[in-house]
């Protein structure tokens, strides 16, 4: 099977430690592929062929390799001349398509696009067949420090993949909820769910990504049962790491509104991660105390309504304030549970949907 190919001539050079006029670096194929090499994930644009002899140079290798992301393939490049991203010297490479540009093969000549060079966990689970379909729709974007890739509150639209660089997730009020670099992923959240993006994504140091829309994702998503796992294990891992952020947050003490953090999803959280200490919640009915030991809830009180009443009552607002406090005061830590916290949950969203029927 023959390849198209195209050929870039170094016609100038400015103090390059590894290169000289005449050298020529050949690219040869179509889209990305992703090779296995000792063990290492390299994505790669198939070959790209260093002079003979001499040096690979990660420089080079990555602004030609971008040009072949970029056209797709070599028979699109068009004609121009590009010049190194440079080290302690530079060199201008001139495109040409001409044959005898093309030195026959060799084994000492191949150099694997290693721009992108790393563990990136995500292509590792991926199938030749995955592969054959999900890489060549992938696109490259740079972003410049500052910039906003996600929006908060958005209609989530690609799937991300970061190359190089820094990016910060901001949670409510724009706080810092973590740092992702090279080959972590982003925006899966909104596309698989459907729902609004819930945090911003903002750059903080120059970052390439690779990117694909929403549309093909959900496609290659329905037809591969690696990626399917892949994001079942990504989401469960995620969920994890923010139960266990909101667990150190209820320990010292939190507070927050209502319409960010719904009143079951506070329940759940004090009684997953077993909290002791009382919730106090600001309420259009009314201010509500809630006591958890352990986990468990022990009292409740709403307006005029105490116990299983009272929970029915707070489980139906969407507005409102809350306060988590850690410590139990002696009455309370001698009280039993209302009841089982499971069930009563599970009755609460029951009537609030016979309500809204």
């Amino acid at each position: 099977m023959s390849f198209p190919k195209a050929a870039f001539e170094i016609t100038e050079v400015n103090r390059c430690p590894f290169y000289e006029p005449g050298d020529v670096f050949i690219l040869s194929g179509k889209a990305l592929l992703l090779e296995q090499k000792d063990d290492k994930t390299f994505i790669s644009t198939t070959v790209i062929k260093i002079p003979k002899g001499k040096t690979s140079c990660r420089i080079i290798i990555e602004d030609l390799s971008e040009i072949l992301i970029k056209y797709k393939s070599v028979d699109r490049v068009p004609g121009f001349t590009v010049r190194c991203g440079g080290c302690t010297g530079s060199v201008l490479l001139k495109y040409s398509r001409e044959k005898e540009k093309f030195p026959a093969a060799s084994d000492t000549d191949v150099e694997v696009f290693e721009s992108l060079a790393g563990s990136f966990s995500f292509f590792q689970v991926l199938d030749e067949n995955d592969i054959r379909h999900f890489v060549p729709l992938l696109k490259m974007k740079k972003f410049a420090p500052g910039e906003m890739i996600l929006q908060k509150g958005e209609k989530g639209k690609n799937l991300y993949i970061i190359v190089s660089g820094l990016v910060e997730v901001l949670g409510h009020n724009d706080i810092s909820i973590a740092f992702l670099g090279k080959g972590e992923v982003f925006g899966e959240m909104s596309l698989l769910t459907g729902e609004p993006i819930t945090a911003s994504v903002k750059v903080s140091e120059p970052t390439k990504v690779l990117y694909i829309d929403g549309f093909n994702f959900r496609r290659l998503l329905n037809r591969s049962a690696s990626l399917q796992m892949y994001f079942t294990r990504m989401l469960s891992r995620r969920l994890t790491e923010l139960n266990l952020m909101r667990s150190e947050e209820f320990d010292s003490g939190m507070m927050g509104n209502l319409s960010e953090m719904p009143p079951s999803e506070l329940f759940q959280t004090l009684n997953v991660n077993q909290k002791s200490g009382l919730l106090r919640m600001f309420l259009p009915g009314g201010n509500s105390e809630i006591a958890f030991r352990d986990g468990k809830m022990v009292r409740a009180v709403y307006g005029n309504k105490e116990g299983i009443q009272a929970f029915y009552a707070v489980l139906r607002e969407k507005e409102g304030r809350f306060r988590f406090m850690g410590g139990l005061p002696p009455e309370d830590s001698k009280r039993e549970e209302i009841g089982d916290f499971t069930w009563l949950l599970m009755d609460g969203f029951r009537r609030i949907d016979e309500e809204e029927e």
